[in-house]
């Protein structure tokens, strides 16, 4: 597969159809749908689990080979454990297998450019089964979600009122600079910003009890 960080067709549809879907090998469409949803998730943890381009891009394919392998056994049932968790720990599984592909020295050099220093936070595990990425998956998890919302309320409020909520949220621009600009009211900024903004936690909210359908499944490597 390659990675093609230009798609934003795949905003997490609903998991449990989905994933009922992706039990037909034969349905590209929906096998598509999946890793179009989720491979930049898996990808920036593994890269911030300290692995290479190379190594990360591994991670993405043999997790979605996983998730293939197993959705035969798929039974939905929120007692056991939410969507979330149980690809996460796939993903662990998968960063683990290739921490131990390196050399026997336990880490790769400390001086190559894909691996900074400042992002190893893998290094020397005495107890692979025991990693912990609980914070860094929580984190990517969130900043694709909020990416996912923005580009769904994107195509459904006025440019106009988007375009003065990204110039006042994500660029951080004054109220005053902002209606300067684009040549408005300071009172349509606000409501603008206010009507993007509660649309934008609507998705948010609606995006996360989508994502929250658990596979009866075990996160086993």
């Amino acid at each position: 597969m390659t990675l093609d960080p230009s798609n934003e067709d795949g905003l997490i549809p609903t998991r449990d159809s989905l994933l009922s879907r992706l039990k037909d090998w034969q349905d590209d469409v929906s096998w598509r749908d999946f890793f179009n949803t989720y491979w930049r998730l898996i990808y920036g943890v593994a890269i911030k689990a300290g692995l290479s381009e190379q190594e990360a891009e591994e991670v993405v394919q043999e997790t979605l080979i996983t998730v293939a392998r197993r959705i035969p056994e798929f039974e939905y049932d929120r007692s056991v454990c939410t969507f979330k968790t149980w690809l996460m720990n796939l993903t662990r599984w998968r960063i683990i297998d290739q921490i131990r592909k390196r050399r026997p020295s336990g880490a790769s050099d400390r001086s190559n450019p894909d691996n900074p220093p400042h992002s190893v936070v893998l290094d020397q595990v005495p107890d692979p089964s025991a990693l912990v990425l609980d914070e860094v998956w929580d984190e990517e998890w969130r900043r694709h979600l909020l990416s996912a919302a923005v580009q769904k309320v994107k195509l459904k409020v006025n440019p106009e009122h988007y375009q003065i909520f990204h110039f006042c949220v994500f660029k951080e621009h004054p109220v005053k600079q902002v209606a300067a600009e684009l040549g408005v009211s300071i009172a349509q900024v606000y409501l603008a910003k206010h009507r993007v903004g509660a649309a934008l936690k609507r998705e948010v909210k609606r995006l996360e009890a989508q994502m929250d359908d658990p596979p009866r499944a075990p996160a086993t490597p």
